[in-house]
């Protein structure tokens, strides 16, 4: 069986030689560099793992993390550093912004047992013992013919309340059941979808079988309120209030069960237009949710300009909340400034019971994530909240 293969920069020659030992003793092949310029002329992409100092002469850590992006470098990247702990945070936020895989950071000085315990808990399959098989990208056509073969499904992901409250929510998650290939994940289609303006039709396929749905569940006792995400191109149309109102007494469902979920660069793209018709859905009752809270532009000046009735905090702050003092402020901070608004919050992309507790009590409203369920297709959500609210 091959090795994994580590390469440790640092220009302290004596501690690059320290982690390369520790790394041999996991069982690591080794290549260490001291000067930041060879490594970049000898780069082969060949890493499973890359260790870097991020204070080096000439040039620094930064600038080779800007170099790993631009390489399209898929090796566990692991940083070091002697500054002070906000120095190596923002690093780490770089470093998942340009796409990296961030596989945890280190406080000079290192003890051996804490580097081995990193490199233990890494998942690993040598690039020198498996090529990656690439997978293929969904045509176009193939796409047009999902569209005409009734081929795109939506699946539900609960979101549970956090405060006792019994009622039934979820988000609407678009799938592609295509024939060949199977369940196709919304990463390898929507962006197509997105590029070839075909992006307003499927949001209204996902707002027809959202609200069939809910009309389904109603039949049967159960009210649920859903959560649909707003592509950019649909909050541009001037008339949305009206067909949204024509689509929800078709269905005949209450507006107040549609909550409409709208990223920050989806409002700014054309904002007067927006603030327009997001002004108009609230009027006639539809809930107005802003996505991804915190990630775009300026999150508190979208808050004040739009009539948003909910928060929802991006998982790139939940998921890291436990262990990292900055993310668990903005989660905290963003919990006291929706109670302060009279919005609701919810959480997402919580995994863990733990996670759970400190949202609960700091008083977020709802959460979703995998610690309570996965998406699900819609013929599981009846039972799935009657299991939930007999639990």
């Amino acid at each position: 069986m091959s090795q994994p293969k580590l390469i440790v920069l640092d220009d302290e020659v004596d501690f690059a030689e320290f982690v390369g030992i520790v790394a041999t003793k996991a069982m690591f092949e080794v290549e260490e560099f001291n000067n930041a310029n060879v490594f970049m002329q000898d780069y082969k992409q060949d890493a499973d793992v890359i260790i870097l100092d991020l204070m080096m002469p000439g040039v620094d850590g930064i600038e080779i993390i800007r170099f790993l992006a631009e390489t399209n470098c898929d090796a566990h990247l692991i940083l070091m550093s002697g500054f002070d702990s906000g120095v190596l945070h923002s690093a780490e936020k770089l470093t998942t912004e340009q796409g990296l895989n961030l596989a945890g950071s280190l406080t000079k000085p290192i003890s051996p047992s804490k580097l081995n315990q990193l490199l233990s808990e890494l998942i690993i399959t040598p690039k020198n013992q498996n090529a990656k098989i690439p997978i293929e990208p969904p045509s176009l056509d193939e796409l047009r013919n999902a569209f005409k073969n009734n081929e795109l499904v939506v699946f539900y992901q609960p979101k549970v309340s956090l405060n006792n409250d019994s009622h039934a929510s979820a988000e609407a998650l678009v799938r592609w059941q295509h024939p060949e290939r199977g369940l196709v994940p919304p990463n390898l289609f929507i962006p197509l979808a997105e590029n070839n303006d075909l992006i307003d039709e499927l949001t209204w396929i996902v707002l027809e079988q959202s609200m069939n749905h809910c009309k389904e569940w109603s039949s049967r006792g159960l009210d649920v309120d859903i959560s649909i995400n707003m592509s950019a191109n649909t909050l541009k149309e001037l008339d949305l209030p009206e067909k949204m109102d024509r689509l929800i007494k078709k269905h005949d469902l209450k507006p107040t069960q549609i909550i409409l979920e709208i990223t920050e660069s989806a409002l700014m793209q054309e904002l007067i237009k927006s603030l327009d018709i997001l002004t108009r859905l609230r009027m006639k009752g539809f809930q107005l949710s802003i996505d991804d809270f915190g990630t775009g532009y300026s999150s508190l000046v979208q808050l004040y300009r739009a009539p948003f009735s909910e928060i929802k905090i991006d998982q790139s702050f939940v998921s890291v909340m436990e262990h990292d003092t900055e993310a668990a402020t903005i989660v905290e901070t963003t919990i006291m400034l929706g109670r302060k608004l009279n919005m609701k919050t919810i959480a997402e992309g919580v995994e863990t019971e733990s996670c759970r507790k400190i949202l609960q009590k700091l008083g977020c409203d709802q959460a979703q994530g995998y610690l309570f369920a996965k998406p699900m297709p819609a013929e599981e959500v009846f039972p799935w909240f009657s299991g939930y609210f007999q639990r």
